[in-house]
């Protein structure tokens, strides 16, 4: 129960970055800091103004959005997204700017979100569950199929598979191209900020918990392979599982080594991640 939990926040975190990569070939080394912003918005809103719990994870969304979009129009809209060592600086430098932005702001002190439910776990048998934990499962769950029916059911969704497969013919065909790719960075944003505020009363919310989310969704990027929205959706679920699993019957201090040496093995044997095929190009 706790690999399903946190496998549905991985899964948003690493869809996140792989449909900004995939779509537009930058590799977002800021993702991570997203996650932190809306964990720090939850905490505000929650524990320093005593607002809502429920209403600071739509807050957490929509602020994800506008910074997404805000960066892509700023800093990449006039860059060349092609020379990706300029761009992985760019995103490098907005990751060091966020990061030192949220620890003036709150200080280096990790703080704790108050849950909205009851401390009481809800029993299945001989499973006890914290209904936080319910929460962020059912809530990533419900944010997963959305996002699936908007990629493959809306007309924005074909815009974003047709910029995905060729940008130039879907130029040709109409496609606002410079759109799409806000478009992309906000939604990806978005999502790293709803997983950041979903986990925030069940972990404590640090200024560099960002570092070890951007760690995570990277590896669940290369173990569904680069570009596979499906295949970030199971590496999320897979890597969660698997630390949880390694926690359990290994040790809890091995958490994240397991998941990253299960990691390093797939690169040695299957280098273009679990969930894709080979394929010729050129």
């Amino acid at each position: 129960m706790n690999g399903l939990v946190q496998g549905s926040t991985y899964a948003l975190l690493g869809i996140g970055l792989t449909l900004i990569f995939g779509i537009m070939k930058v590799v977002n080394m800021a993702h991570g800091e997203l996650y932190t912003l809306g964990a720090y918005v939850a905490y505000g809103f929650v524990a320093v103004l005593g607002l809502n719990y429920f209403g600071s994870v739509l807050v957490a969304a929509v602020a994800g959005l506008a910074i997404g979009a805000l960066i892509e129009w700023m800093l990449l809209r006039r860059r060349n997204l092609a020379a990706m060592d300029e761009v992985m600086l760019i995103m490098i430098g907005v990751m060091i700017v966020l990061q030192n932005a949220e620890l003036l702001l709150w200080g280096g002190v990790a703080k704790a979100v108050p849950s909205p439910f009851t401390q009481e776990p809800v029993v299945f048998g001989a499973v006890s569950v914290s209904p936080i934990r319910l929460f962020v499962l059912g809530t990533a769950l419900v944010l997963l199929v959305a996002f699936y029916l908007l990629i493959e059911r809306s007309r924005l969704g074909l815009a974003m598979r047709a910029t995905f497969q060729d940008k130039d013919a879907a130029k040709i065909v109409g496609v606002n191209v410079s759109r799409i790719y806000t478009l992309t960075f906000a939604l990806g944003s978005c999502l790293a900020a709803v997983a950041g505020a979903l986990l925030a009363p069940v972990f404590v919310v640090n200024p560099t918990m960002g570092d070890l989310a951007s760690l995570k969704a990277f590896a669940i990027v290369i173990l569904g392979g680069l570009g596979n929205l499906l295949g970030a959706t199971l590496g999320g679920f897979a890597l969660a599982l698997i630390e949880e699993f390694g926690a359990g019957y290994i040790s809890t201090a091995y958490r994240d080594a397991i998941g990253f040496l299960v990691i390093l093995i797939v690169m040695i044997v299957r280098p273009q991640g679990l969930f894709t095929s080979k394929e010729r190009v050129g």
